[in-house]
């Protein structure tokens, strides 16, 4: 049985933590990669004025004709907007430094907020046959990653293993808690990544402890570990499951990638 909250379409994923160098980039590549290893077909939308996303999957700042800058602000068509990759169930929609204007000039559009929603539901769109896109979110809680999660059915957190990590995490509750009663009433969390996860580091262990008794299931099972070839890859524009497909980092992102399908399934059930 489907799910009847979930509209047709792609299932829409906002990769979303205000704070920076939590592993969100990383995530959404590697996850991204690893789902289109399992036979999806998957989208990437770098929202991310960095542009760290497009980089890590070789699509060089030269050759970004078309961004999300322009899918939200210009019009553009996504024909001339969605790029494709090395992996052929792998897309995605670039971004350059541009779109760090994008915040002022989205806040005289009276529909600042849907920019994305509308164009994620293009009715070129199906052409395209998805079945995820994922959201690389900016590391703010700006008009950017409010358009995400307006547009998105869920937003998965990247959690580091580190001090305070829970802090920042609660701002963003709130800012998903105010989506949910503006403007996009079935968003849910999708779950909670611990990212950069040392074991034999005891404040790993305590920080999981932490999540897992403030958050309860949302914390997926599956942990990315620290591994330093999940490092090396972006260097090599290649997600970690192509550049070192038997690292420890390789393994866990496929591992979370088949929870996220097996939690998928469980709630369309």
């Amino acid at each position: 049985m489907s799910d009847p909250t979930r509209p047709r379409g792609p299932k829409i994923i906002a990769v979303a933590n205000q704070k920076g160098g939590v592993g969100k980039t990383t995530t959404t590549i590697n996850l991204s990669a690893a789902l289109a290893e399992l036979g999806n077909r998957v989208l990437i939308v770098d929202l991310d004025p960095q542009g760290n996303a497009s980089t890590g999957l070789g699509i060089e700042a030269d050759d970004r004709e078309y961004t999300t800058y322009d899918l939200l602000l210009d019009d553009v068509e996504l024909s001339d907007v969605i790029r494709t990759t090395e992996n052929d169930n792998l897309l995605i929609i670039p971004s350059t430094v541009d779109l760090s204007s994008a915040d002022i000039e989205l806040f005289s559009n009276e529909k600042r907020s849907f920019l994305l929603y509308d164009a994620l539901r293009q009715t070129a769109m199906d052409s395209y046959a998805l079945d995820y896109i994922l959201i690389d979110c900016p590391p703010s809680l700006n008009l950017l990653t409010v358009n995400a999660m307006v547009a998105a059915h869920s937003v998965l957190i990247p959690l580091q293993s580190e001090f305070f990590a829970l802090e920042g995490v609660s701002q963003l509750m709130l800012t998903i808690r105010e989506v949910r009663q503006t403007a996009n009433p079935k968003l849910r969390i999708e779950g909670v990544v611990l990212t950069m996860f040392d074991a034999r580091n005891n404040l790993s262990g305590a920080v999981e402890k932490d999540a897992r008794d403030n958050l309860g299931g949302l914390v997926f099972q599956t942990r990315i570990p620290r591994n330093v070839r999940v490092s090396e890859a972006p260097s090599y524009a290649m997600p970690v499951l192509d550049y070192d497909t038997t690292s420890k980092g390789a393994l866990a992102y496929r591992k979370l990638a088949r929870e996220l399908m097996k939690n998928q399934s469980r709630a369309a059930a």
